[in-house]
């Protein structure tokens, strides 16, 4: 009866010495869970930090640099299209506006050497006017309209070179004769014999003289 005692006294000790061990095996079980579950959370920010990094890595280009959006590339390049275009365009009114105040010129200018010939003729008819017929109608009638022709040519900025008396200056005056005399200074214009004319300050003709020594 001692053997059969002693026997279950070795059973209960192993039953119980299996459910120790058995409790220990779940308890770490259980322990190893919650740290699993606790890192999870740790895991899934450094995927999802990784995942925008991979995203931030793609709007990137070399070097680090920020990839520009392909709409704002045509944004620009269609802005710098359009501001070239206005300076070109700016560029040909100025020049256009240039060449027209040009040809305006050349034109006017044109028309003031055609009409200088009929101012001489004028110049020539009243100095062969005879003394005693200066005072008739028919002179007094030409002197105005000489007076009238010279005002309204001076209204358009036509005006007659000053020339006698005045030092030779060959951007105003053609030299054509050549006279010594000493109550007149040196290379002074001594006679006109064409007088010049400047439009605007520009010389249309330029008076023929005669200079002194």
């Amino acid at each position: 009866m001692e053997d059969l005692k002693t026997d279950e006294k070795l059973v209960d000790e192993t039953v119980d010495t299996e459910k120790t061990v058995s409790d220990e095996i779940n308890i770490e079980k259980a322990v190893s869970d919650e740290a699993k579950d606790e890192s999870n959370p740790v895991e899934d920010k450094d995927q999802e930090s990784q995942k925008d990094s991979n995203k931030e890595s793609e709007k990137k280009g070399f070097f680090g640099k920020k990839k520009k959006d392909p709409k704002d590339e045509k944004i620009e390049e269609l802005t710098d299209r359009l501001q070239r275009n206005m300076a070109e365009f700016d560029n040909f009114r100025k020049r256009t506006e240039k060449e027209k105040s040009g040809m305006y010129e050349i034109g006017a200018k044109d028309i003031v050497e055609r009409i200088l010939p009929v101012v001489d003729n004028f110049e020539r008819g009243l100095a062969a006017v005879p003394e005693e017929e200066k005072d008739s109608p028919f002179a007094d009638g030409m002197e105005k309209i000489y007076k009238q022709f010279l005002t309204t040519l001076e209204e358009a900025g036509v005006k007659p070179i000053e020339a006698v008396g005045k030092p030779f200056d060959p951007n105003y005056h053609n030299a054509v004769m050549h006279v010594e005399d000493e109550s007149l200074g040196e290379n002074v214009v001594a006679q006109e014999l064409l007088k010049g004319y400047t439009y605007r300050d520009t010389v249309v003709r330029h008076s023929m003289v005669q200079v002194a020594n």
